[in-house]
């Protein structure tokens, strides 16, 4: 429950962010001048930038804002900013010719009072409204003298999240008018890699889009830049007007070689999952549809399509169900039924017959959904390897039976008992959205508004899409009690694909740089374990369940049982078994400003000799000496490499000289070592293929 409250608590704050306290700067007059092109109203907006800097998904997000009064009298600047509403502001500047003002962030209901009272004095203030599907607006005007200038300059945070495999950052371009210096540049760093990285804008063609626009990544790094011209911000060739008017969005997803990842950064660290190839855990769906009155029209029209295409989405192991509700609750089938073929068929028929009128009864739709879910799974007549899931949409507030919100709440609570999700969709304005919000939150969901839109059968498609394929169930995050103070949410019903689960905590030991975290929940087929453990900075040894713990700073040895552990400060740590082999684990290490590359650890094998004529694996074959001969040695493609034939186990190879690095006595620069490479992964030289050495984990 906790990420899901906090981020309701943002957005009630958020909601209510005031800046206040900014005097009204006083009137001077100016001569007679000309008016450049772009100024409206008296008023030139010279410069507008969105600077964006994104690392390991947190966008730290700066809007500047240039302006100066080229009317001959005082006129009102108005500053209006529409951020995502998962978005929090830190801070607000106000400065006339040349003078500053801050802001001051206020709590909603303080900041409601101050703002009121600011604006009763005459005083300059701003105050954060809701302004469509995910924005939220922040406006603020000021009074600015003849020939004076203004910047505003706002800064805001947020968490990116993971959504249909991409994180997404989406901007509100609205300048109103021709702005002479246009620019959105966004800078992205993630330790894991950028996989893709795009940007597209709502309210410009790819042709024109593209000659302002610039993208690239590399590694690490990603960047993008639209820079508009003059020119490409006419809404025409002759309009004095700006075609900048719409959304921008930036997508991006990282690399992951593994399914989770860590990141430890002054005490604190953030864990990253998303696994991936995963089969989807079957589930069974109720949808609890309004059918009042107030859905008649267009609402119900768009309810029956958006349901058809959802029909067309679902799988055959999932179970389903549709509960109406108006005056009365009615359902399709007593119970829930296999989405096999015949029964998706029936099911296209009921939707299309479905018509609204009535009043509406939540209470006793959302009941029997619930009641239906846990009788289904009493009797044993869903997959035992299956999740429940309840979809409610309704337009307005509930009217007939039990109306009281709150005695809802407790009731659906009760009856769900924490045993699956409820999702809340509210449709258009009319309705307690909180209510829905509340109830969905302390019941494991969400809730989301559906817009009154030509869209809206899409924007309900697009939210089934989301949870209709869940990877996992019953998702638990574990780390060592005795390394971590404070954590956020690490418990969750579900991990649906193309998301992510973000955890975050404070470590006791602010100078740890290692500890280990598993994930565990529930697949379609079996539980399944992840072990993510930073390893380059502390050894932790283990002897049944008595653990020792170094760091690469320590020189020891320990001796016990015939196994014998040396560390050496900063450079290894060798592990032999009596008089047989030795293992040398090195610790190779970069620059620590290095942007590319990180310590790692390299694995090696001394006296391999000793290792029994038995050891086999893609090294261990290799141990004891087998019979080769290179010849007809001649130039290749790249003078420095010669080619030539290898005759071993029977096969002719295609061999070519090079090098590589032996790092047994220099462990930092290492020893180059001439030697001949094997084409096609070996093929040939290695018993088998190079598949059959490939594991999934070690563990």
């Amino acid at each position: 429950m906790a990420p899901a409250l906090w981020s309701c608590l943002i957005l009630v704050l958020f909601s209510g962010l005031v800046a206040s306290g900014f005097p009204r700067s006083p009137f001077r007059p100016v001569g007679k001048r000309s008016l450049p092109e772009g100024v409206v109203d008296g008023i030139e907006v010279y410069s507008t930038k969105i600077s964006c800097t994104v690392t390991s998904r947190f966008a730290h997000n700066v809007v500047t804002t240039r302006a100066v009064n080229r009317a001959e009298k005082a006129k009102e600047v108005s500053f209006d900013v529409e951020l995502p509403k998962t978005a929090f502001i830190t801070n607000f500047t106000l400065t006339i010719d040349g003078v500053t003002y801050p802001g001051n962030v206020k709590e909603k209901e303080v900041a409601k009072k101050q703002y009121e009272k600011a604006v009763s004095q005459g005083k300059t203030a701003g105050l954060v409204k809701a302004s469509g599907r995910k924005l939220e607006k922040f406006t603020v005007s000021v009074n600015l003298a003849a020939g004076s200038k203004v910047t505003f300059e706002l800064t805001y945070e947020e968490l990116l999240k993971r959504h249909k495999g991409k994180y997404e950052m989406y901007l509100k371009v609205q300048p109103k008018q021709l702005v002479k210096h246009f620019e959105i540049e966004a800078d992205i760093f993630e330790p894991q890699g950028i996989s893709m990285l795009d940007a597209e804008a709502s309210f410009i063609t790819n042709d024109l889009l593209g000659s302002a626009l610039t993208k690239s990544f590399s590694g690490k790094k990603g960047r993008v830049s639209f820079k508009p011209s003059l020119e490409q911000q006419r809404s025409c060739p002759t309009c004095t007007d700006s075609l900048l008017n719409g959304d921008f969005t930036i997508t991006y997803d990282v690399n992951r070689e593994s399914p989770a990842n860590v990141q430890i950064v002054n005490g604190y660290f953030v864990h990253f999952f998303a696994p991936q190839g995963l089969p989807a855990v079957p589930k069974n769906v109720v949808f609890v549809i309004d059918i009042s009155g107030s859905m008649t029209g267009r609402k119900i029209q768009q309810t029956r399509e958006a349901l058809l295409r959802i029909l067309g989405d679902v799988k055959e192991n999932d179970y389903l169900n549709f509960i109406l509700f108006s005056s009365d609750v009615t359902t399709w089938k007593d119970s829930l039924v296999q989405a096999t073929p015949e029964n998706l068929q029936e099911a296209r028929a009921f939707v299309r017959n479905i018509h609204s009128g009535g009043m509406t009864n939540i209470n006793d739709g959302l009941l029997r959904a619930i009641s239906m879910l846990n009788k289904a799974r009493e009797e044993h007549k869903i997959p035992e390897r299956s999740t429940s899931i309840v979809i409610m949409l309704t337009d307005g507030d509930a009217n007939v039976g039990e109306s009281r919100p709150e005695k809802i709440q407790e009731n659906v609570r009760n009856a769900i008992s924490g045993k699956f999700p409820l999702y809340n969709l509210g449709f258009g304005n009319n309705l307690n959205y909180n209510f829905l919000e509340s109830m969905a939150l302390e019941n494991h969901g969400l809730a989301r508004r559906i817009y009154e839109d030509s869209d809206a059968d899409l924007q309900l498609q697009g939210f089934y899409e989301e949870v209709a394929n869940p990877l996992l169930t019953n998702v638990e995050v574990d780390y060592p009690e005795n390394a971590i103070l404070d954590l956020t949410q690490n418990s969750y019903q579900h991990f649906y694909d193309g998301s992510e689960i973000v955890v975050a905590g404070r470590l006791l030991d602010e100078d740890l740089n290692s500890f280990k975290a598993d994930v565990k929940g529930h697949g379609a087929t079996n539980d399944l374990t992840f072990t993510e453990e930073v390893t380059t900075e502390k050894i932790t040894l283990w002897n049944g369940a008595v653990q020792s713990t170094f760091s690469w700073l320590d020189t020891v040895t320990i001796t016990q049982d015939g196994l014998s552990v040396t560390i050496n400060r900063k450079k290894n740590m060798a592990v032999s078994f009596g008089d047989g082999v030795t293992f040398v684990v090195i610790l190779h290490q970069v620059w620590k400003k290095h942007p590319d590359h990180h310590d790692f650890l390299g694995f090696y094998v001394v006296d391999s000799h000793r290792m029994s004529v038995q050891t086999h694996g893609l090294l261990g074959q290799f141990f004891h000496p087998f019979d080769f001969k290179v010849s007809d040695v001649h130039p290749g493609p790249d003078p420095t490499k010669p080619i030539a034939t290898m005759a071993v186990k029977n096969h002719q190879l295609t061999v070519t000289r090079g090098s590589q690095k032996d790092y047994r006595k220099d462990a930092s620069i290492g020893t180059k070592v001439v030697c001949w490479f094997v084409h096609n992964n070996g093929e040939g030289l290695i018993d088998g293929v190079h598949t059959d050495y490939i594991i999934p984990s070690l563990f």
